[in-house]
């Protein structure tokens, strides 16, 4: 990031700087799990497919609850929000969906991965911005963390 906005907010510099570096991949990533999550939603097939087709609408939006806070808390330490697709598609640590397989449970086993990968990321996130003096940020990802654990559990639990 080159420069921080000004603001009256009391974080040192450097503890913006370093909470800012670390929330725009995870908005990114954020945002490519929403719209994976939606592609699976949109796509998914077979015998499964009207509870399937409802879960992960019903995931999608608990992701997409997050995006907006997690963006605003970048402007509000004086950062810029990296949110449009294309800067989602290119900052994302995600694997491009599958999209030759609409069957739904490689679907849910494809969907998992992705979201125990961000759980993983979330949660080292609320430890680095926790380490870096940010409270509120922790407090944010934390909120995410549980969520996004839900989610995989919600997953999980068609693949046993």
């Amino acid at each position: 990031m080159k420069t921080l906005l000004e603001t009256k907010n009391n974080l040192s510099k450097g503890t913006r700087k370093t909470v800012i570096g670390l929330l725009n991949p995870l908005l990114a990533d954020l945002s490519d799990l929403y719209s994976q999550t939606k592609q699976a939603h949109w796509n998914v097939r077979g015998p499964y497919f009207i509870a399937l087709h409802k879960l992960f609408d019903e995931l999608a939006e608990s992701v997409e609850e997050h995006i907006d806070p997690l963006a605003e808390r970048i402007v509000t330490l004086g950062g810029v929000a990296q949110g449009t697709v294309r800067q989602a598609a290119a900052n994302s640590s995600l694997r491009e969906f599958p999209t030759d397989k609409a069957e739904g449970l490689a679907y849910v086993t494809a969907l998992a991965e992705r979201y125990a990968k961000c759980g993983a990321a979330v949660r080292k996130g609320i430890d680095k911005s926790a380490d870096a003096g940010d409270a509120d940020t922790a407090d944010l990802l934390t909120g995410v963390s549980r969520d996004l654990d839900e989610s995989l559990w919600f997953l999980e639990a068609h693949t046993r």
